[in-house]
């Protein structure tokens, strides 16, 4: 516990040195850095539970949520065929790289579209182990992917646009309606139960953001979290994605290291060619597009246009559509895919 606090405590000002400095997504961004760092050196063994990470994801779904306006709304539905447009392309990018990773690493076609599927590291490895799959590939490419999303796709709008003016308003802890705080927190909770208890893909986020967001639109939503308690969930979010990179998976094969990054690098290539093709066919904002048609998790893809200055409430929906299109086919397309290698090896089929 004293290691684990001290770890936070150093990610937090990581995550302050990062904000001074005018860096994307500091609070993020500053404490993935320095606690993969950590993981990946001679430091003592240390373990962020898996428990942490919903606790960043619930805080920042309930304020996503609350963008959610009647106005909002109706902008969605003209989009609608441009959103579902750009997820099928990043489905279309995922499984080609897919084949490229299974080509060149060696590994099982299923297990190779696992690393790259649109989920969490925790939700595909739990993917992989129930259809008897090797989870630990599955969790070092999910981590890449999501770790070189959140770190390249900032960075790279600000080598675009030029990097702004650093001198931002100093995070302060200000808990001026402590009551709003415990009312927001208590909907976040609640609705993430409510949506594992019926087993609605990625509940921790969902759960929130819908609940809130249906607040918002009928005009009773509560104020959102003050700007400190935002950073704390980025911090959480960060750290619990930092320390996924263990050391001992990376160095236990460079090759397949090496190649998970170069896959991550080529699929973050192709959904950025595809949304900029689709933007020019459409006549859409082509940084819109970039960021709804990444690769990464919603939550970090929401930070990331807040941060960026986007549209909140466009760049998660389209995240959104994708997960709702992809997430609850994931485990169908992995048994077929399964079938399929099976029968290729002329290996029984089990029913």
């Amino acid at each position: 516990m004293v290691g684990l606090a001290l770890l936070f405590a150093i990610s937090a000002c990581a995550g302050w040195a990062f904000e001074r400095i005018g860096a994307p997504l500091p609070w993020m961004i500053g404490p993935l850095m320095l606690t993969a760092g950590v993981f990946m050196g001679p430091a003592p063994r240390l373990t962020v539970p898996n428990r942490m990470r919903p606790i960043g994801q619930i805080v920042v779904a309930t304020q996503v949520g609350l963008a959610f306006s009647p106005a909002a709304f109706n902008m969605l539905a003209d989009l609608a065929l441009v959103i579902v447009g750009t997820a099928l392309a990043t489905g279309a990018c995922i499984f080609i790289v897919a084949l490229v990773l299974a080509r060149l690493a060696g590994m099982g076609l299923a297990q190779a579209f696992l690393s790259c599927a649109p989920t969490s590291p925790v939700e595909a490895a739990t993917m992989a182990t129930e259809a008897g799959i090797d989870p630990t590939p599955v969790i070092f490419g999910q981590t890449i992917r999501l770790g070189m999303v959140v770190v390249i796709l900032p960075f790279a709008m600000y080598a675009l646009d030029g990097w702004p003016d650093v001198t931002r308003a100093p995070i302060t802890f200000n808990f001026s309606d402590p009551l709003s705080i415990l009312v927001l927190a208590g909907i976040g909770t609640t609705s993430a139960w409510a949506f594992h208890a019926l087993r609605v893909p990625n509940p921790n986020f969902l759960g929130p953001m819908s609940v809130s967001a249906a607040l918002a639109a009928s005009g009773v939503g509560p104020a959102p979290y003050p700007p400190v308690v935002l950073a704390i969930a980025q911090i959480v979010l960060g750290t619990w994605l930092g320390a996924t990179f263990k050391r001992e998976i990376v160095t236990s094969s460079l090759k397949s290291s090496l190649l998970s990054v170069a896959t991550a690098l080529l699929l973050l290539m192709l959904c950025s060619l595809s949304a900029v093709g689709i933007a020019a066919l459409s006549d859409f904002d082509w940084k819109t597009l970039v960021l709804g048609a990444a690769p990464g998790g919603a939550v970090e893809m929401a930070l990331t246009a807040e941060f960026l200055g986007q549209s909140v409430v466009l760049i998660t929906t389209f995240h959104l559509v994708r997960i709702f299109i992809f997430m609850p086919n994931i485990p169908w397309i992995v048994k077929l895919i399964l079938r399929h290698d099976r029968r290729k090896e002329g290996k029984d089929i089990p029913p």
